[in-house]
């Protein structure tokens, strides 16, 4: 039996070392929120910890909404869903799970919360949870996955996949480190010359592209688009000639259309003329995907499908903000999108569920297709370690990571953290510099064993006592 026995909630407010633009907005502060519960496990005390930041605008991308309104907004379906947690209860971590999704689903129709938003709520009490019943249970995530210990039902998330265990659709092995696919914002600086002088970081830490791919021997990009195409048809220009000038030449990179297109005749208009330039057709070579070029309202509707078959010579789709439910994936496909995205705050059981199901239809069609590893500014000592833990899991070889580009290390974090964190993950962390702890990518690579061998990638329990905790 496993039930939530109680919970608390803490805060702590980051400053971001550089602008991050994405989209409509650009992050210069953000919350880390970190929720800490005691479970019962099969009459065992076992406590849990998750961790994210409260990104604006991309739970709803509402232009005119005032930023700590969202914040707001954010606390409050995490409360909530926390408060749903108390009441469920069940055999298995899975089981509890899906009362606590269906009752904070319902909630929130009724009162008019994005799913993407509502859910979020949802994945930090299922992230908390499973860190629990893995300690509770003596082994690792991934092992509990493996052995489905954690209690999983695809069928009641994919009906297709009646019959089938994790086990049988997922890696026999996590992998042991994965490629960092470094996010080129839409405000940041392709070159060191192109930093004004009194706009120069000395913390030690890569600013500019250029710099980032010396000091970490990038592969791996991720580049973000605004849908102007005079703008970002020059800055692809010159981001493609400084990635094939300093990185290797098996670079690979994904294009992130932060929903900025109106409609896929538009985007198809911008891929064809941005496509068709003579200094861009070598690079667009080594496209991997386009993530979600169309707004969530968009993005699902019945007449996209029909526009996609018309454009057969399309690039990889897949969508984003636009999986907010169980049933997004599964429409997608039909509507002939290549996959989705896994973020832990979409949901963990949510995520596997939607591997297995991509990597069941790849069986049954021999068509490709692509579940990508997406970042939210995210950073250790929790939610980072939690969200590779699942990757590793997963398969997920391609991961978008931002957090340590746009956050100092664990800088802003206590001391005490900063010192359990790298006792733990020698292999994730080194002391940089200035003497915190950095995530340390070498030839473009994150190395996971610490993070495969903990629980459920943390490895200590972390004491959030330091920080404001919030009633």
């Amino acid at each position: 039996m496993v039930r939530i026995q109680k919970y608390d909630l803490h805060l702590i407010e980051l400053r971001t070392r550089m602008p991050f633009r994405y989209g409509i907005a650009t992050m210069t502060r953000v919350p880390q929120v970190f929720v800490r519960l005691w479970a019962e496990v099969d009459g065992k005390e076992s406590i849990g910890i998750s961790s994210d930041c409260l990104p604006p605008k991309w739970f709803t991308k509402v232009p005119d909404k005032p930023l700590d309104d969202e914040i707001q907004e954010m606390l409050r379906v995490i409360r909530h869903a926390l408060e749903l947690g108390l009441e469920a209860r069940g055999s298995s971590v899975f089981e509890v799970w899906r009362h606590l999704y269906d009752a904070q689903a319902s909630w929130a129709k009724t009162e008019g919360l994005a799913p993407l938003l509502s859910n979020f709520g949802t994945s930090l009490v299922e992230r908390a949870l499973i860190e629990a019943v893995c300690r509770a249970a003596g082994k690792t995530f991934a092992e509990m996955l493996r052995e489905n210990l954690l209690g999983i039902n695809l069928e009641q998330i994919h009906p297709t996949l009646r019959g089938k265990k994790p086990a049988d659709l997922l890696p026999k092995m996590s992998l042991s480190k994965i490629l960092a696919r470094h996010t080129v914002g839409l405000a940041d600086p392709l070159m060191d010359a192109d930093i004004p002088v009194g706009e120069r970081l000395d913390d030690g830490l890569p600013q500019s592209l250029e710099a980032c791919i010396r000091a970490y021997g990038l592969r791996h990009f991720k580049i973000k688009v605004n849908g102007n195409l005079a703008q970002d048809a020059e800055r692809l220009s010159r981001i493609a000639a400084i990635v094939q000038k300093h990185a290797r030449p098996e670079f690979a990179f994904s294009l992130d259309g932060n929903e900025q297109f109106k409609s896929l005749a538009a985007f198809q208009e911008f891929w064809e003329k941005v496509t068709e330039r003579a200094e861009l057709r070598a690079f667009f070579r080594h496209l991997l995907f386009v993530e979600q070029p169309l707004h969530r309202d968009e993005a699902l509707q019945p007449g996209v499908g029909a526009a996609l078959q018309k454009w057969p010579q399309r690039p990889p789709l897949i969508i984003d903000e636009s999986d907010g439910t169980l049933e997004d994936l599964p429409a997608a496909i039909g509507l002939g999108y290549a996959g989705t995205s896994h973020k832990n705050c979409k949901g963990i059981f949510k995520g596997i569920a939607n591997r297995c199901l991509l990597n069941f239809q790849s069986e049954q069609t021999h068509r490709t297709f692509l579940m990508s590893g997406e970042d939210l500014c995210n950073i250790g000592p929790v939610a980072l370690l939690q969200d590779l833990a699942v990757m590793a899991a997963l398969g997920i070889q391609s991961v978008e990571r931002n957090g340590h580009h746009y956050h100092a290390g664990l800088s802003q974090l206590p001391e005490q953290v900063q010192r359990q964190t790298i006792a733990h993950h020698r292999d994730l962390y080194g002391i940089s510099s200035k003497g915190w702890p950095a995530l340390q990518i070498t030839e473009g690579q994150i190395h996971l064993n610490s993070v495969n061998k903990s629980p459920f990638g943390v490895g200590f329990l972390l004491d959030v006592e330091p920080f404001e905790l919030v009633k």
